[in-house]
């Protein structure tokens, strides 16, 4: 696999980020679901979704963001992802749901590209985490 320099992943548009965020937390949920004992394909699917929906990405991020999880620069791509115009928006969510989410996968993709694996596993960990304890709470 080809590795980016820092500097080209710092020029990344926000919206390249989020797709990269996007494949990087689906697979670490995927990950997780399955070694958590889960290995029905439907219920995986099910579970997963609780994940990685734009409402419940966009509920981590505020939290995280409440909580001042964030550094700063990790914030300064936060704001790149959530003021990113796409063009559209999921039919299953609000505009503003879908920006948050979209600042959420940013974070994460440019965390992945940057190769911090250390802080992305701290952050993917912690999301995780706040998902599950909001279980009930989110509805996808």
């Amino acid at each position: 696999m080809e590795d980016m320099r820092p500097s080209d992943v710092d020029q990344l548009n926000a919206l390249a980020l989020a797709y990269m965020g996007d494949a990087v937390f689906e697979q670490a949920v995927r990950r997780h679901l399955i070694c958590s004992g889960r290995v029905k394909p439907n219920i995986l699917h099910r579970q997963a979704t609780h994940f990685v929906s734009a409402k419940s990405q966009a509920m981590i991020l505020k939290r995280m963001t409440e909580e001042g999880f964030l550094t700063e620069t990790e914030l300064a791509i936060m704001r790149r992802g959530r003021n990113a115009k796409s063009g559209s928006v999921p039919k299953n969510t609000d505009v503003q749901t879908y920006n948050f989410s979209s600042a959420f996968e940013a974070v994460v993709g440019w965390l992945y590209l940057k190769r911090q694996d250390e802080r992305l596993k701290e952050m993917v960990d912690y999301a995780i985490q706040i998902a599950e304890e909001s279980k009930g709470g989110i509805q996808s």
